[in-house]
């Protein structure tokens, strides 16, 4: 049965019960049905009538269908799948990834077609459609597409430290408030006498619009690759993955905000510790990380993580307080190296830090405090045979839509002191 008919049969059996309400309510009472009951009891049937057809037009169609016989592969093998399963199987009756590009080769060379390549195809397109494939293309498998998705978020990946908000369309408003409870704006507290009115206040802020911003990978796969599925399988999947998890890192740590998140690093809100007075050039000394943990908004201390290039370690090592080290190995010791932690918060080395000495070569970063939104559906895939048939390979495409900003737009002034805090901070150069 199909999930269409499903829905008709449920809708069916709806107006059936809806209409004998109508008679067993009027036999309780003892009387006859009432003009208003025998008009709305002449329209459920007139339903009721309109709702036959288009279930015997379905069982018609379901019966034709299954007249066609199995789904085969192109060399007549039979799919042990109905067409129906087959849709809700997320890898579309394929064993593996490589499997599905074997079957997008052939059917470019026009050596047969895979029946399971037309599985939920959508109708081709020449023009820009989220819901549709380019011109000769095949829908890639969910469960394939999936595993591109979680290899971005896996590893090093900074996106799933951040505020994250899946959107179904291409933008976001989000509410800004940057006032304090010892500042002289926005939502106070105050205390009042007995008798006396209380001081009003209101809310002061702006609205953030975000837009998303499309990042694409483009993947030629020659026939040569293409002959041994399970290489090619673990080869788009790894290389596709690694490669979007890259370019958005780099993206919320460096990015300028054009076409893309705007990154930490030009931040309105960065703090910026100044270094000490006489420091040598290219080191690391604790009163760089000291300051820069005092800086650190109080809120975001359990948050922050420190963020550094990896030529920062010879100099974590040296760091001392008395006779302990600042810096602490990871638990499983080395073995569990690198990473480890300084000043009880966790250490993440990064290649998107600047080299030991440059601007940018520490962070000191909530994440928490860094606003992003991705497309709810995830990673888009689709592929092509026809983009670089003259030479013998097979397009594959992946798209990532995103943005992000930090939430504050400005530093924090402190209730107590000068010195502004963040959730962002970073050391000055040492050159």
């Amino acid at each position: 049965m199909t999930k269409k008919m499903r829905t008709l049969l449920a809708r069916k059996q709806e107006i059936i019960t809806q209409a004998r309400g109508i008679i067993d309510a009027a036999d309780a009472a003892g009387v006859d049905m009432t003009a208003e009951q025998m008009a709305q009891h002449k329209s459920l049937m007139a339903s009721l009538d309109t709702l036959n057809v288009q279930i015997a037009n379905e069982q018609r169609l379901a019966d034709e269908e299954a007249s066609l016989g199995a789904l085969t592969l192109p060399d007549g093998t039979p799919i042990q799948v109905g067409h129906e399963q087959a849709e809700n199987d997320p890898k579309r009756g394929f064993a593996n990834y490589g499997e599905f590009v074997k079957a997008v080769q052939a059917a470019g060379l026009r050596q047969g077609q895979d029946q399971r390549l037309m599985i939920g195809a959508a109708a081709p397109s020449t023009y820009g459609n989220e819901g549709s494939l380019q011109d000769g293309g095949f829908l890639i498998p969910p469960e394939f597409s999936n595993a591109i998705y979680m290899l971005s978020l896996e590893g090093d990946a900074i996106l799933p430290l951040t505020d994250n908000t899946p959107v179904t369309g291409n933008t976001m408003a989000f509410p800004a408030d940057e006032t304090t409870p010892w500042g002289g704006t926005g939502i106070q507290a105050y205390w009042e006498g007995e008798g006396n009115a209380a001081t009003p206040t209101k809310a002061s802020g702006r609205i953030d619009q975000m837009r998303l911003s499309k990042l694409m990978a483009l993947v030629p796969v020659t026939d040569e690759l293409s002959a041994d599925a399970g290489a090619l399988g673990a080869f788009l999947t790894n290389r596709t993955g690694q490669a979007v998890r890259w370019k958005i890192n780099d993206a919320l740590v460096n990015g300028d905000g054009a076409g893309k998140p705007k990154g930490i690093a030009v931040a309105g809100s960065l703090v910026t510790v100044l270094k000490e007075a006489g420091q040598s050039a290219d080191t690391v000394v604790k009163e760089n990380i000291a300051k820069m943990f005092s800086r650190m908004l109080t809120g975001s201390m359990g948050n922050a993580v420190w963020m550094m290039n990896s030529d920062t370690l010879p100099q974590l090592l040296a760091l001392t307080l008395g006779q302990n080290g600042i810096f602490t190995l990871p638990q499983a010791g080395w073995t569990g190296a690198p990473g480890g932690f300084l000043l009880g918060r966790p250490i993440m080395f990064s290649e998107h830090c600047k080299t030991l000495g440059d601007l940018g070569d520490i962070y000191l970063v909530d994440w928490k405090q860094y606003r992003t939104i991705t497309k709810a559906s995830g990673i888009e895939t689709a592929t092509s045979m026809h983009l670089y048939f003259d030479a013998g390979l097979q397009a594959f495409r992946v798209t990532f839509r995103i943005d992000g900003q930090p939430a504050l737009k400005n530093a924090v002034s402190p209730a107590n002191g000068t010195n502004t805090k963040s959730a962002f901070v970073t050391l000055e150069a040492r050159a």
